[in-house]
């Protein structure tokens, strides 16, 4: 448990310092997410952004434990 705990926060402090590159990525701005705006404030649901993270994630996975 205290070595995936260590791991977890090494993994958050890495994207922490990586955060000004991973930002310029298209990420959350993909061709159909859902962005609605209207006067009383707007609405930004990436669901094509979920889908490509969740297959990338997968085959990683799919990856490592191979």
């Amino acid at each position: 448990m205290q070595r995936t705990l260590i791991v977890i926060g090494l993994l958050i402090a890495a994207i922490g310092l990586a955060w000004p590159w991973l930002g310029k990525l298209p990420l959350g701005r993909l061709p159909g997410d859902i962005h609605i705006v209207r006067e009383g404030g707007s609405f930004h649901f990436p669901i094509v952004t979920c889908i490509v993270v969740s297959i990338v994630v997968s085959v990683l996975i799919w990856l490592f434990r191979r």
